[in-house]
């Protein structure tokens, strides 16, 4: 068994922002499971708002968010 099916079939809802609970979810989404990242409607998480940025897009939100579906 590989670690990227690890947690595969298991689906994880995502309420936090910033960095901790973020974190702990893109580490259960690299170990395979499904994580629906649910944001504030409109704006989204606050993070998005954190430099770096590359056109226009927080690189910091991106990388602590990687693997994970979005809903805002």
């Amino acid at each position: 068994m590989s670690k990227s099916s690890l947690l595969s079939g298991v689906t994880v809802v995502d309420l936090s922002r910033v960095l901790a609970g973020p974190f702990a979810t893109m580490t259960l989404a690299n170990l395979g499971a499904r994580v629906i990242k649910v944001e504030i409607p409109g704006t989204g998480d606050d993070s998005r708002a954190f430099g770096p940025f590359h056109n226009g897009k927080s690189l910091y939100f991106a990388s602590i968010n990687c693997n994970k579906e979005s809903m805002h």
